[in-house]
């Protein structure tokens, strides 16, 4: 347990190059050069996570005011990611549940039955988040340990599937994404794609990057979109001037910059991606495996992140019509864009489709959160989770990005509950 959270203590952009660095020397990658694209991955994961900070450390005050600005009255809070992590990791289940993921995952390859290598160890947290709301409500461990392998058994499936239609969208070779939240959306994404289609006007409307910046020129362009989605919600938030353009600026910093980091990591990717295809073959030649990551190099394209961002007064707006709703967005408000980054290509990375998805995944997520606000609250108890001190005791959490707030999380609760 203590080597495992020691581990899990180095962060991915630590933990990231050292697997990497031990695959490429697996796929005998002349030591020089697995050094050269282990730092560039893992150079690569710490300006991804720097652009990400400075885009959560931006949004983060302007969607607080907005709460506070708007009088948003809900019993029900959201901590953001970071406390579910803390309570997926730190839950009873955990060495059990994950020597269990990693073996389910070494039994399907053996199988043949998955072509994901899943080394996203830190997003374990996804999976036994589930678990732990189980063994919470349940108190049985070994329910709790087979609720996250199940919900990490679909997510590989649905890894594996959409991985051809991202590699080839996205233009990352090799690389799947076994994401636990993000996954889930994509029937969601798919379904709603089904229906824009059969919807006269609406599928003809042309939204996705490409089309904006060709027929509005530099309006269009992703830093332009960025600076007027920033100052909208500094706007929103009611910011003084000078807070307003500078949220601007930053936002299209965040629009311009966070690609080319992504092409940062993806450069080290490659060197190890090329010698583990070449290496694979030549012992495999009928298979194809894929390298899971995670979906932080999704959120990079203009039309996820800037509909991510539209999403954040959309979300505090749909807080407050939906009738039962009880969950208060707050921190995770800023993490919008996971949600719906696996969504993207069989939406067209068309904005008005992603929108419209955004809607209906974040009506889902209110309404589960509301519903499982009691045994994520008892979870984050039971793991001895720190929670802010400005929330008082009385109040119950659930969050809007991970795991458990996704359709198939609430499923396997829900599941779980019966059976207990």
């Amino acid at each position: 347990m203590e080597l495992i959270n020691w581990v899990i203590d180095l962060g991915p952009s630590v933990m990231m190059p050292i697997i990497f660095f031990l695959l490429a020397l697996c796929f005998r990658v002349p030591i020089g050069k697995a050094f050269k694209a282990a730092m560039l991955v893992g150079i690569g994961f710490v300006g991804i996570n720097l652009i990400i900070t400075l885009l959560l450390e931006s949004i983060g005050p302007a969607a607080e005011s907005m709460v506070e600005r708007f009088n948003l009255n809900l019993t029900i809070i959201d901590p953001g990611w970071p406390v579910a992590a803390a309570i997926g990791w730190g839950s009873p289940i955990v060495p059990f549940a994950v020597f269990g993921l990693i073996l389910v995952n070494i039994i399907l390859l053996f199988l043949k039955a998955t072509k994901t290598v899943n080394i996203d160890i830190f997003n374990f947290w996804i999976f036994m988040i589930v678990g732990a709301i189980v063994y919470t409500l349940s108190g049985n461990i070994w329910l709790g340990v087979t609720a996250s392998i199940v919900h990490f058994l679909v997510t590989l499936y649905i890894a594996d599937k959409t991985a051809s239609r991202i590699q080839e969208d996205y233009q990352l070779k090799g690389i799947s994404f076994p994401h636990g939240t993000t996954a889930i959306f994509v029937p969601v994404g798919i379904a709603i794609n089904w229906i824009i289609e059969r919807i006269p006007g609406l599928r003809d409307v042309k939204a996705d990057p490409e089309t904006v910046t060709k027929k509005f020129g530099i309006f269009g362009e992703p830093m332009t979109l960025g600076a007027l989605i920033g100052t909208l919600l500094g706007i929103l938030a009611g910011f003084d001037v000078a807070a307003v353009l500078t949220l601007g600026i930053t936002v299209a910093a965040v629009m311009v910059l966070l690609p080319k980091m992504v092409d940062v990591l993806v450069e080290g990717l490659n060197i190890i991606r090329e010698a583990a295809e070449a290496f694979l073959k030549r012992r495999f030649p009928d298979r194809e495996f894929y390298i899971a990551m995670d979906t932080a190099l999704l959120i990079a394209r203009p039309s996820v992140l800037a509909t991510g961002l539209l999403m954040i007064p959309t979300t505090l707006l749909l807080a407050v019509i939906l009738p039962g709703n009880r969950l208060l967005p707050f921190t995770d408000l800023a993490s919008l864009s996971f949600l719906f980054a696996m969504c993207a290509p069989y939406l067209k990375q068309n904005m008005v489709r992603l929108y419209i998805t955004g809607i209906a995944i974040m009506t889902l997520v209110l309404y589960i959160g509301t519903d499982i606000a009691a045994g994520f609250t008892e979870a984050a108890n039971l793991s001895n989770v720190a929670l802010p001190s400005s929330f008082h005791k009385e109040t119950e959490l659930a969050n809007l990005v991970g795991g458990a707030t996704t359709p198939l999380g609430w499923i396997i609760i829900k599941i779980a509950g019966l059976l207990s």
